[in-house]
């Protein structure tokens, strides 16, 4: 879009530049002309014929229009015959030569008007000439010729297509720079929405990976046994149940972080939330609690998401060693505060910030799962944190404010 941009902004330059160019090109070609026909037409009518024919050039040297030009040539000429250089100011090498002389003295005569031209004087430069008719009577008796050097012009126009093309290059170099800016704030909505959409995708994958799998496993279960094929079929749809509440969940939070919907805040009972939520788990013996009645305002889906996460978690990674049994995860719950304890080997306090990144990896969390919850305790106002456990291990500490009711 950058490179586009300049392009585009690069032709328009270019063409709104060559149009300068010749439009300045023609009108200082204009100007010139119209200078030296001006002077030639005001110093004809300056000098004149007696009436015993003879030119008096007297006013030429005193005129202010024969200063400040490149050459004024006073031709002298008779019907039937060639032109003769009367004077040259300011050398005779100024005047053209002699073959264009005669044409243009020609041409003059037959239009018995002014003539313009460019020709190259005797010296070689190239000037350009306006010639102009004196009468003698009813004929054309000498001709006043004012030439003025296009180099002047010629310099001048140079310059500005230096200037041009200066400046052109300079609004090209700003205008690449202020589109990569806007493209790159055009676009920023999209990639933004993008990676909405792919941490989305990451967040469902995790969430649904695990009862998932257990689904798959108790299907199986029941298929290979028939004798266990009613109590397989009831946790099926247990499983099933929650897989709904769950997409619901994913749903819920991908309006959310898109800012179509706002998160609900209720007034709820948090040690109910939690033994409800806990009580889906599977596993529950690998689970202990021990809860106080505690009231937050908040979204309970989102909170029972959080605390899943937690737990998940702790089960996945905070187990015993490999030599020594497992003890189950402990979950308290005290005002403002839930806690998820493992007796797994931690993390060092250098990594705990780390493993809240989404997609972050650590020996005992992962990423995505522990984003979600800290992610979900600010939009309460809450916090979530690593803390070393007592004994060893770790806990998981999700805070939340207290809900007080006025």
């Amino acid at each position: 879009m950058t490179l586009l941009f300049a392009f585009t902004t690069a032709g328009c330059l270019f063409v709104l530049a060559a149009i300068a160019a010749h439009i300045d090109a023609g009108s200082r070609a204009g100007d010139l002309d119209s200078d030296v026909n001006s002077r030639a037409v005001g110093l004809s009518r300056a000098v004149w014929f007696d009436n015993q024919g003879q030119l008096h050039l007297d006013p030429l040297y005193e005129d202010s229009l024969a200063q400040r030009v490149e050459a004024v040539v006073v031709l002298t000429g008779r019907p039937g015959r060639p032109p003769v250089v009367h004077v040259a100011e300011p050398l005779s090498s100024a005047a053209p030569l002699q073959a264009e002389l005669q044409r243009r003295w020609r041409e003059m005569v037959a239009d018995e008007d002014t003539v313009l031209f460019t020709a190259v004087a005797a010296d070689k430069r190239e000037l350009r000439w306006a010639a102009a008719p004196v009468w003698k009577g009813e004929d054309i008796g000498a001709a006043i010729l004012v030439g003025g050097d296009p180099g002047n012009s010629e310099r001048r126009h140079e310059l500005l297509i230096r200037w041009l093309t200066i400046g052109c290059t300079a609004l090209v170099v700003f205008a690449a720079a202020v589109g990569h800016l806007l493209s790159g704030r055009a676009m920023r909505p999209a990639i933004t929405s993008l990676q909405r959409q792919e941490q989305f995708l990451a967040e469902a994958a995790h969430e649904l990976r695990t009862p998932l799998a257990t689904l798959q496993l108790v299907v199986e279960g029941g298929s290979s046994a028939p004798e266990r094929a009613p109590a397989a079929l009831s946790e099926a749809v247990h499983l099933v149940d929650r897989l709904s509440r769950l997409v619901t969940g994913l749903l819920a939070r991908a309006r959310l972080a898109a800012g179509t919907q706002e998160v609900e805040r209720t007034p709820l009972r948090l040690d109910q939330l939690v033994e409800l939520t806990l009580q889906e788990l599977p596993g529950p013996a690998a689970v202990t609690i021990s809860t106080e009645p505690v009231v937050v305002l908040g979204d309970p889906g989102l909170l029972a998401q959080a605390l899943r996460n937690l737990v998940e978690n702790a089960q996945q990674h905070g187990g015993g060693g490999p030599c020594s049994p497992r003890r189950p995860v402990e979950v308290t719950v005290s005002p403002g505060r839930i806690a998820v304890r493992d007796h797994g080997s931690g993390v060092p306090p250098k990594d705990r910030e780390k493993v809240f990144r989404r997609g972050v990896t650590g020996g005992s969390g992962t990423g995505t799962g522990l984003a979600i919850v800290r992610w979900i305790a600010q939009l309460h106002g809450g916090s979530a944190q690593l803390l070393d456990a007592p004994g060893g291990g770790l806990i998981a500490e999700l805070r939340l404010p207290q809900y007080k009711d006025d």
